[in-house]
């Protein structure tokens, strides 16, 4: 797990043959074979490293689900040691699990911070809400609008300087993660309407109006 608050901001070498290798340094301070790090919001697992490098192995559904297939050799990424128990969750709970990719669609600045408005499919759309979270290329943000094709944050001057963002463009892809939390609760809510509605002989259950005023809400 994740908080998506980024230490450091890595550099490609190489990503091919099913293997990613990356420049780090403040990540690799007590790292041990088999940990996990979070490469753009992606949680791979360190199969090698020295004191300014480390190498992972990428599986071909994760560059198919994520933005890595557009990078090159010196592109910077985002990088974030997994959470401990002793760590601030400054940010949200992120699992580095991507669920899939928005492309910038805009760029406007707003003060000292810069709005950025990504496009993307309508599945993941429905589990991002205004002043959620969301991870974007494993930066936890703040929805700040959502409409019916995209969706907007706002950016700190800090988080331009001390992640990728500053290098990103419209026409840019990024990787997103929703709010997992959101996920589990339709799942949840699925299951228990079908089992409500087993109950009931078939009727419509789950949690209604009706239902609430029911139960005194």
């Amino acid at each position: 797990m994740f908080t998506g608050i980024i230490e450091e901001v890595g550099i490609l070498q190489k990503l091919s043959g099913g293997e990613i290798s990356l420049k780090a340094q403040r990540v690799l301070e007590d790292t041990a074979l088999g940990d996990s790090i979070a490469v753009n919001g992606i949680c791979l697992t360190v199969t090698h490293f020295d004191a300014v490098h480390f190498t992972a192995d990428v599986m071909p559904e994760t560059v198919r689900r994520t933005s890595l297939s557009e990078l090159k050799r010196g592109s910077p990424v985002n990088l974030e040691r997994a959470l401990t128990l002793r760590s601030r969750l400054g940010g949200h709970i992120v699992s580095g699990h991507i669920d899939g990719v928005g492309t910038i669609s805009a760029v406007k600045e707003e003060g000292n911070a810069v709005l950025l408005t990504v496009r993307t499919e309508a599945p993941l759309l429905r589990y991002i809400v205004e002043k959620g979270s969301v991870a974007l290329d494993g930066i936890s943000l703040t929805v700040a609008r959502v409409t019916a094709g995209d969706f907007t944050v706002s950016l700190i001057p800090h988080t331009r300087e001390i992640t990728n963002l500053g290098s990103k463009h419209v026409g840019s892809l990024l990787n997103i993660e929703t709010d997992i939390l959101g996920k589990y609760v339709e799942k949840l809510m699925r299951a228990g309407n079908a089992e409500m509605d087993r109950a009931s002989g078939g009727k419509p259950g789950g949690v209604t109006l009706e239902f609430l005023q029911q139960q005194g809400f």
